[in-house]
């Protein structure tokens, strides 16, 4: 399929086989029929000149129907062309003959390259990434092939420059623009340890990369790999229709012979019949009906595959339209998973005094939320001062000797143990009350400040939030968090329920629910702890999964940026899709609610039902590609 589409899109158009042989079989059928009709050529010579045109016309459409019809024993609809072809031309009608396959070639040849520039479009990303690379060999920089870049390798990227495949920074700090692959167009800092992928572009400071994947395995290979699988995977609607379509077409078929037979049986004029017979397979050939959903479907998942939004199938695709409520994880989905100092409040001395303890105790510490303690003083511009006999106490927090106090960071419990009541500070309550954890500063004689921590809410989540409600979506919270917490962060972002204390297994089981009270649920989690519930979801969505295979295979849905927003984009792509598919479902049984009375009757020419056959194929297919716009 790949060297076709590349044959295809490596020249122009009009140098693709199918249509170039139907472009030139239009031509010879029209100079045919003015040069008879002007007397410059006798009748032998115009039906010889139209028998070209069929042969060239309808060589690769013929043939993949005379091979279905061979290898699988199928009536496909280019059997009824065919027969069209050949009763068109036995009746002595060849003008209309060459002009059905002038004209059904030319659909199925603008069909084929516009189905084919919406799968091609996503490959056209490869050539965001450079064809070659600048690595250190033996301490010198050198520039080799991209293909031959090997994991290991020492990759150099100067400011301006692509990244050619996927690695971790060794050295420097930058701004990455990582639009090729997750859609997100704000660049994104990027500093030692951190990940970078291919095709995403240096915008600042040189960098110094190890390799993490040769240029066929990198995320951008990946992500199109999984684009092109996906739009095989067909959806329940484009399955029926194909089914439809394999009872049908031989049911026109046999029609068509019965207007032959039965009307000669009975002394009926047979050039009559034949005539309407020949009408018939034209018009009854259901080719618009079944374009009417793959062209939007492919469409439709490569232009979510562009914006950084992979969706695994047509089945999902269709799904995504569905969708009643969305359940949100809380922990790296509607939060950074990065806790914050959101507040000090000094109950003995000043902020600044007190945060100074608190940071000089907790830098010697791995627990997450001292190192917010860390951010927060560094940020404050706070000076590390001696420190002497650091000590973590498992599960309360820790101590440790600054200047010529021992200093206690840690749970209210810590203090309970060493004498001293929290119960009578108002402040702690209040801090609960807004989701926040709080941790207490102090010695063995007194609390000497409140330091309250809070999970970074993502910045773009009550817009994303907003845009579902504006949808009619239901946003539910399930979280392995405290109910409090929990129930502080859905108040902030306007999300209509809360489901905390959540293991795993209760995820699953609240979705199951979610789902009887629904019908259609998306859930959205982080790919990998979130597993279980996004496979039981009608939709699973992972967040943030550039790079991951193992969040990518978890969902139906990855989103490869952390960035919530591209949920409703998702959703709104289903429903876009939905109702494109319905539009040409609908637009195609009308046509053929009116063409196949009217050959019946006898009211319609053999080129006057190709025309209108073929136009209303090709209003499907440019319907459908609709999709392919934002």
């Amino acid at each position: 399929m790949m060297e076709k589409e590349e044959e295809i899109f490596e020249g122009k158009w009009y140098a693709h086989p199918r249509m170039r042989n139907a472009l030139i079989a239009g031509l010879l059928t029209g100079a045919a029929f003015s040069l008879a009709h002007l007397g410059i050529i006798p009748d032998f010579a115009e039906i010889a000149i139209y028998a070209v045109a069929i042969l060239l016309g309808g060589y690769h459409w013929s043939r993949e129907g005379i091979e279905e019809f061979v290898t699988e024993g199928e009536i496909g609809i280019e059997v009824l062309m065919i027969a069209a072809t050949v009763g068109s031309a036995v009746l002595g009608m060849w003008d209309e003959a060459a002009f059905l396959v002038f004209l059904y070639g030319t659909a199925e040849g603008l069909e084929e390259y516009t189905y084919a520039r919406t799968r091609f479009s996503i490959r056209k990303l490869l050539d965001l990434a450079p064809k070659e690379a600048r690595v250190l060999r033996d301490g010198e920089e050198i520039t080799i092939p991209a293909e031959e870049l090997k994991i290991g390798d020492i990759l150099v990227v100067k400011p301006g420059e692509s990244i050619a495949t996927d690695g971790i920074i060794i050295e420097g700090r930058s701004s990455i623009n990582e639009a090729p692959v997750t859609g997100e167009s704000i660049p994104v800092e990027k500093k030692e340890g951190m990940k970078v992928f291919a095709a995403t572009v240096n915008q600042e400071g040189a960098l110094k990369l190890k390799v993490t994947a040769t240029f066929k395995d990198n995320t951008l290979s990946k992500m199109i790999h999984l684009v092109e699988e996906s739009q095989e995977q067909k959806g329940k609607a484009q399955l029926f229709i194909e089914k439809f379509g394999k009872r049908y077409s031989p049911l026109v078929f046999l029609s068509a012979l019965l207007l032959i037979v039965v009307p000669s049986l009975l002394g009926a004029p047979v050039s009559y019949w034949a005539t309407r017979a020949v009408v018939f397979l034209v018009a009854a050939a259901p080719c618009a009906l079944v374009m009417s959903t793959p062209v939007a479907i492919a469409a439709g998942i490569t232009r979510a595959g562009r914006s950084g939004v992979l969706i695994k199938g047509g089945i999902c695709l269709e799904n995504l339209g569905k969708i009643k409520a969305v359940a949100v994880d809380k922990t790296g989905t509607l939060t950074k998973g990065e806790p914050v100092v959101t507040d000090v409040v000094p109950l003995n001395g000043e902020e600044s005094e007190v945060l100074s303890l608190a940071y000089n105790v907790e830098r010697y510490s791995e627990h997450p939320l001292a190192k917010a303690i860390i951010r927060k003083a560094e940020e404050s511009r706070i000076r590390s001062q001696e420190v002497a006999d650091f000590s973590a106490i498992a599960g309360y927090g820790a101590k440790a000797r600054v200047g010529n106090r021992v200093v206690y960071v840690g749970k209210e419990g810590l203090f309970r143990k060493l004498g001293l009541e929290s119960q009578t500070i108002p402040q702690i309550e209040t801090l609960r009350s807004h989701g926040k954890t709080v941790m207490l500063v102090g010695t063995e004689t007194g609390i000497d400040a409140i330091v309250a921590i809070r999970d970074r809410i993502r910045s773009e989540a009550k817009e994303a939030i907003d845009e579902l409600h504006r949808m009619g979506i239901k946003v539910i919270m399930l979280t392995g968090d405290n109910e409090a917490t929990a129930r502080a962060i859905a108040e902030e972002l306007g999300i209509d329920e809360v489901r905390a204390d959540l293991k795993p297994e209760g995820k699953v089981a609240a979705v199951k629910m979610l789902e009887e009270k629904y019908g259609t649920v998306a859930m959205v989690g982080d790919g990998i702890n979130d597993a279980p519930a996004l496979a039981q979801a009608t939709v699973g969505i992972a967040m943030g999964t550039a790079g991951t295979d193992a969040a990518i295979e978890a969902a139906d849905v990855a989103l490869m940026a952390d960035d919530l927003t591209k949920v409703s984009f998702a959703i709104n792509l289903g429903k876009r899709a939905r109702r494109i598919s319905l539009q040409n479902i609908v637009f195609s049984l009308l046509i053929l609610a009116i063409l196949i009375p009217a050959a019946l009757s006898g009211v319609m020419s053999v080129a006057f039902a190709v025309f209108v056959h073929e136009a209303s194929e090709l209003l499907a297919v440019a319907n459908g590609l609709r999709m392919a716009r934002g």
